[in-house]
């Protein structure tokens, strides 16, 4: 007993010390949720098991998920870098198989037993499908348009069948063993004979049909991500009845054996269960935001609206509330936008950019109109609007910044070069701007005429970047997962926060991680930070 109670007290006088120390150390900053996350990073390709569980793909999260249908939740089955899935496809003896699209690999595993590479080397590598004997058959699509047979040993290289399609995209055998499938780039849904190498079209007058499936009773049901709509085809007349309107961005769908069919959203995040009898859909599970990349904010009347580039749509958030408002989504007809990843923000003009289409794109940010659509950079992972109107952009590609001006951006003039992983940009407050070297692990400054001059090194990964009232910079710094300040006239570098959900690994062999962190500072001083592993924002105020 007599030692007990010198524990009791021993333990008592240690928190009594703690506790006061806390009290008395500064306290800066604090950092809140402002947006909550979700499962997956988009979500693409589903599946269902024999045992009716279902699994869905991610390509920019790089995972392959089992979702508890009932729960509402998801949990990773295979883990990223090798989990990446656009499409999903089980053989008749169990055999899951999966394809990695930007790395362009493809994998297999039968049970709980090892993973097995099938087929390297496609980039594009899209959409897969097992015929009653167990052979198996892919196509690549965006980055190619091929169909090949894909040897279920992985010994021999896959065996290319055709090419030039229009996009053969989700597809599945039907009950005459022929491949049915649709062509995204042409509306239309096809046939495939694979052992003749013959197309034939079923059915036609689709925007952009995305995936098919059949169910038990023979039914073809095609989703049209652009109309938002799941329709049922008649495979041998090509008739045609919306079964039911859901949203725009749709991207796959998976029928189980009692005909209930699930379809994925990729700007929704989520999942959804149709009946097909009824066209009511149940939603399973879905996110706030899909996937957050780079962010800005405006500021007016005191109250902060933060742009987010969510890859799949874009997006504004309430900055006091957390309220999230769309804007625009991808796919959806008559809307223009490419997978957006980062995002600045100054007056009126939101810039979109996305380094996975190379494109640089400027909304009007009251009428959420596009006002130009810049095409042909390599690789550009932020732009800003400079003093005189001009768009300054970070092209990761040529490892430089690019001043564009002129009628619809037709002048480009590389300002700085040499530049290791040009990240994040933030203007100045005269004719300079302040950038990121990713890879460099640098922030440096640049001013009008290309000099450079670098304030802070041996950082981890700095990426979203934004520039305070009193000329400080904060900086996540994603290797390290924290974010920081620095002071210009010094280099002095400040810790605001640490242990943040930041840093979404990207592929073996491409980008350190797929989605840049944003980070914006609000009117007030409020700095915003996305977080691209829990699809979240954050926010982080001065105490």
């Amino acid at each position: 007993m007599k030692n007990r109670l010198a524990c009791a007290a021993l333990i008592a006088a240690v928190f009594s010390i703690t506790s006061a120390s806390a009290e008395t150390l500064p306290r800066t900053w604090e950092v809140t949720r402002l947006v909550p996350g979700s499962a997956f990073h988009g979500v693409h390709g589903l599946a269902i098991d024999k045992a009716g569980h279902l699994f869905a793909g991610s390509v920019a999260g790089a995972m392959l998920y089992e979702v508890d249908i009932s729960g509402g939740t998801a949990k990773v089955a295979i883990p990223a870098p090798i989990g990446m899935a656009d499409d999903i496809a089980f053989a008749p003896d169990g055999t899951m198989a999966w394809t990695g699209f930007l790395a362009g690999d493809l994998y297999a595993r039968k049970g709980d037993g090892p993973i097995k590479k099938l087929a390297t080397g496609l980039p594009g590598i899209n959409s897969l499908a097992f015929r009653k004997d167990g052979r198996l058959y892919a196509t690549t699509v965006f980055l190619g348009d091929t169909l090949y047979e894909i040897d279920v040993e992985g010994d021999k290289p896959p065996r290319q069948i055709m090419e030039k399609m229009g996009g053969l995209n989700g597809f599945e055998f039907g009950p005459d063993d022929k491949l049915y499938g649709p062509l995204w780039f042409k509306g239309q849904v096809a046939k495939v004979d694979v052992d003749k190498a013959e197309l034939t079209v079923v059915a036609d007058g689709f925007k952009v049909p995305a995936a098919v499936n059949f169910d038990s009773k023979g039914n073809l049901f095609v989703v049209d991500t652009a109309l938002g709509q799941l329709v049922r085809v008649d495979p041998r007349s090509g008739g045609k009845a919306v079964v039911a309107q859901l949203k725009p961005s749709l991207d796959n769908l998976a029928i189980d054996d009692k005909d209930r069919i699930y379809v994925s959203n990729m700007a929704d995040n989520g999942i959804q269960e149709v009946d097909p009898a009824t066209g009511q859909a149940k939603q399973i599970i879905i996110g706030k935001l899909a996937l957050p990349g780079g962010i800005g904010v405006t500021s007016e009347n005191g109250k902060d609206t933060i742009h987010v580039a969510d890859v799949f749509a874009y997006r504004t958030v309430d900055g006091a509330s957390g309220e999230v408002t769309e804007k625009a989504r991808m796919h959806a007809d008559g809307v223009t936008l490419e997978y957006p990843m980062s995002a600045t923000a100054k007056g009126n003009d939101v810039i979109l950019s996305s380094w996975f289409t190379g494109t640089v794109q400027v909304i009007d940010g009251k009428t959420g109109t596009t006002r130009e659509m810049l095409h042909g950079f390599k690789a550009p992972h932020d732009a800003i609007v400079l003093a005189d109107g001009s768009i300054l952009v970070a092209e990761l590609g040529t490892k430089s910044l690019v001043r564009v001006s002129g009628e619809h951006g037709k002048d480009r003039t590389t300002v700085v070069g040499g530049l290791e992983g040009p990240v994040g940009l933030v203007g100045g407050s005269s004719d300079e701007v302040y950038v990121t070297e990713a890879f460099a692990g640098t922030v440096s400054r640049v001013d009008k005429n290309g000099e450079k001059t670098v304030i802070a090194r041996d950082l981890k990964m700095p990426e979203g970047l934004a520039r305070a009232s009193d000329g400080k910079l904060v900086v996540a710094e994603v290797g390290a997962k924290r974010l920081i300040e620095i002071a210009q006239e010094d280099g002095k570098i400040t810790e605001i926060a640490a242990n943040l959900p930041i840093g979404l690994v990207g592929a073996p062999g491409g980008l350190p991680t797929h989605i840049p962190t944003g980070v914006a500072i609000g009117a007030t001083g409020v700095i915003y930070l996305s977080s691209d592993i829990e699809n979240a924002i954050y926010k982080v105020v001065k105490k």
